[in-house]
């Protein structure tokens, strides 16, 4: 399909404001680094604990794990489950709408291991562009 094909094919799409709305909410949510981390650990894993979350989230704080989670629950992405014991136990798994985007996600990476070359020749050949010669 040419880049002009996929204008028109979008072109032709309805638009839905709220809709228009949802997909930014959204592109901004996953364009987010730490919610695409926490997506592929949960794929992974199938659940996890917020310490786990954590380890395996290099470099993120308490504070932006707690944020990130709390935001893709409120999203749908995932479900937390609390268990009534002491100290507290507290698992997240991705809900089906979680694992959808993981699916997605999964696209994008095929879409890059397949272009890793092109994508590297034209950093390599801005860069000389850039650094004048």
């Amino acid at each position: 399909m040419s880049a002009d094909d996929l204008r028109k094919d979008l072109n032709a799409l309805p638009c839905d404001p709220a809709v228009d709305r949802l997909v930014e909410e959204i592109i901004g949510r996953v364009a987010d680094k730490w919610t695409m981390l926490l997506i592929e650990i949960l794929t992974e894993r199938d659940c996890a604990r917020f310490g786990e979350l954590s380890r395996a989230c290099t470099g993120i704080s308490q504070k932006m794990l707690t944020q990130t989670l709390r935001a893709m629950e409120r999203d749908g992405l995932v479900n937390r489950k609390v268990y009534p014991v002491v100290p507290p136990k507290v698992e997240y798994r991705l809900t089906e709408l979680g694992l959808g985007l993981s699916k997605a996600f999964c696209g994008v990476w095929l879409w890059a291991e397949a272009n890793y070359d092109t994508i590297e020749r034209a950093r390599k050949d801005f860069a000389a562009r850039s650094n004048g010669g």
